[in-house]
């Protein structure tokens, strides 16, 4: 099955590129002497060797999985919880490491790709006066080119919280009344404006969102979008996978050049449940995440109870 894209570049030098993604059927393993990936309601990241992470939250091998280029399932990621709703995975001046902060236990985590914890920074740090009944549920974050962080409460109050490399807390910016959001559930640090802006996946309002890194709400950057559950950035494009059965690309106007997998058939989409009989090559359920490889390659986690990756590679 091919899907034909036309990617247009919203600069002014810039010629129109054509390119051409192809979906790699039942691309990922599951893992041996298993029955299914696991319970899925996590994200997906791709480090620089070209290894597959992705996080699972229930079922033998819960934690955060890890498979090669073919999607082999090669192991877990040691002492990685089971509760990383979104992850990272980003290399600074300081090495390649896993960045993630844990739905239920409320803390950020910056690991090696080994298990090694770099940093541990306690939900106390973050003042009270931004939590909700004094507790936070933080579904996803990113790393700044200079190595800062910045991590959303997305499942509460839409306050992004900024910390320094070393994990010190520096501020909190956005928030459902400022970005009159509802539900941020996840982010990306959008490196193709200068300086970089924080894209936000506004999911229940249906669009995606642009936010300064110094909390300055830029505004929409797309609408109507299949409420969107995560974003990731490669080039000059944006990716959003849309719970109701869709990923879309983005210029850097925020135009749609391509949608790829988008499910429209009664029932099978917005939901954790489809089942494996009803799967079909390159057509989304629910994805709820997104990432590039170095390449362009794109990789969809989705959420399901069975555990589902899709792989759609780009014609080089």
């Amino acid at each position: 099955m091919k899907i034909h894209l036309l990617l247009l570049i919203a600069l002014l030098a810039q010629p129109v590129i054509g390119a051409e993604y192809t979906v790699e059927k039942f691309w990922a393993s599951i893992p041996t002497n298993e029955k299914q990936i696991g319970n899925m309601h996590g994200d997906i990241a791709v480090s620089s060797k070209n290894e597959v992470y992705i996080s699972v939250q229930g079922g033998p091998k819960a934690g955060v999985q890890v498979y090669d280029n073919k999607g082999n399932y090669l192991r877990n990621v040691p002492n990685a919880p089971t509760d990383f709703h979104g992850f990272v995975i980003r290399e600074t001046e300081s090495g390649e490491h896993i960045y993630g902060p844990r739905l239920g236990g409320q803390n950020i985590l910056k690991l090696t790709l080994n298990g090694k914890t770099v940093l541990d920074i306690k939900p106390a740090t973050v003042p009270a006066k931004f939590k909700r009944g004094g507790r936070m549920r933080l579904t996803g974050m990113d790393v700044a080119p200079n190595g800062d962080f910045f991590v959303v409460d997305g499942y509460s109050t839409d306050y992004i919280h900024h910390f320094d490399k070393a994990g010190k807390y520096i501020k909190t910016i956005g928030g459902r009344e400022l970005l009159g959001s509802q539900t941020l559930h996840k982010i990306c640090i959008d490196t193709r404006f200068d300086p970089p802006r924080i894209l936000g996946a506004d999911r229940e309002k249906m669009r995606l969102i642009h936010i300064g890194l110094d909390g300055k709400f830029h505004g929409v950057y797309a609408k109507d979008v299949l409420r969107p559950a995560a974003v990731a950035v490669h080039g000059n494009l944006a990716v959003t996978g849309e719970i109701k059965g869709r990923a879309s690309l983005y210029d850097k106007a925020g135009k749609v050049v391509a949608q790829l997998g988008h499910n429209t058939a009664p029932g099978e989409t917005a939901t954790n449940k489809l089942p494996p009989a009803k799967w079909r090559p390159g057509f989304f359920s629910a994805p709820h995440g997104v990432a590039f490889n170095s390449v362009g390659d794109l990789f969809v986690a989705e959420y399901t109870v069975f555990g589902r990756i899709h792989r759609f590679n780009l014609k080089k």
